[in-house]
C-alpha cells in the first residue's frame, strides 16, 4: 500500500505525560494509506506503551510503532489480519535483539494496540494492556481484552471488576512485545457480552457506520479516568 497525504476518516491524536513523569514512554501513530491498483483507502493506527526503566520502555515503544508500520507496507489487499499477526512477531523480535544488544536497554518492551481500516472494515490486533474501544448507538465498549494478571483473576472469578481497579497487581502484564518469548497477538475483536473466542475472531472485518468512534489508548488514560467517564 501507498502512503496517502490525507485520511478518509476524521482523527485526532494527543499525548500527555500526566503528573508522575517528565515525560511518558509512549508512541503512537495514524497512517493513511491506498492500496495499490484500485486505491481502497486504508487507516492504521498504532499505541504503544513502553516497559522498562531509564528510557528503555521509549526505545521499545517507538521501535514497536515503526517496525509495524514499515511491515504493512507489504500489504496489497484481501485480510489484512495475516501480515498485521507476522509484523507484531517482527516487533517483537527486533525490541528483543535490541535489548539483549545494550546492558541499559534489557528488559525492555512494550503493549500495542492497533487498528486497521480498510475502507469501511474494521480490523484489530493488542498485546498487553493499550486497548481499543468502540462507541456505537450510545453504548462505549472495550473490543479487546487486557493481557493482565488481574484480567485472568476476573475470568475465574478470583476477583471482582470492583476489585480489579488498584489492585497491587493491576500492571502484572501477562504479554508484552519484546522479552525471552514471542507474544501471541490478540486477534479478537469482542463485540458482546460471553462471546466466545472464534465469535470474537469470526467479528474481524467488521462493517464500520456512520457515527461509530474509534478508541486507541494506553493505560495511562484508562488508569486515572474511568470507562463511564470516557464516554462522556
Amino acid at each position: 500500500m501507498i502512503p496517502a497525504p490525507n485520511a478518509h476518516l476524521t482523527l485526532a491524536t494527543r499525548t500527555h505525560p500526566g503528573n508522575r513523569r517528565p515525560k511518558n514512554e509512549d508512541f503512537f501513530a495514524a497512517q493513511s494509506y491506498r492500496l495499490e491498483g484500485d486505491g481502497t483507502p486504508v487507516l492504521l493506527a498504532l499505541v504503544a506503551d513502553g516497559i522498562g526503566g531509564h528510557l528503555a520502555g521509549e526505545v521499545a515503544s517507538k521501535m514497536t510503532v515503526e517496525v509495524i508500520l514499515s511491515r504493512m507496507l507489504a500489504f496489497r489487499g484481501g485480510d489484512p489480519l495475516p501480515l498485521l499477526h507476522d509484523a507484531i512477531l517482527e516487533a517483537s523480535r527486533q525490541v528483543s535483539q535490541a535489548a539483549r544488544a545494550s546492558p541499559e536497554r534489557e528488559g525492555m518492551g512494550s503493549t500495542l494496540a492497533a487498528a486497521l481500516i480498510l475502507g469501511d472494515r474494521l480490523y484489530v490486533a493488542n498485546v498487553g494492556d493499550s486497548r481499543i474501544y468502540l462507541l456505537r448507538d450510545g453504548r462505549l465498549r472495550q473490543v479487546t481484552i487486557d493481557h493482565t494478571w488481574v484480567q485472568e483473576a476476573i475470568r475465574y472469578n478470583i476477583i471482582t471488576q470492583e476489585e480489579a481497579r488498584g489492585h497491587p497487581q493491576s500492571h502484572v502484564l501477562r504479554r508484552h512485545i519484546g522479552g525471552d518469548h514471542l507474544p501471541e497477538p490478540d486477534l479478537r475483536l469482542h463485540l458482546r457480552d460471553g462471546e466466545t473466542d472464534a465469535k470474537a475472531v469470526a467479528n474481524q472485518g467488521l462493517r464500520l457506520k456512520a457515527g461509530d468512534r474509534l478508541l486507541l489508548c494506553s493505560d495511562g488514560l484508562t488508569d486515572m479516568v474511568e470507562d463511564l467517564e470516557i464516554y462522556r
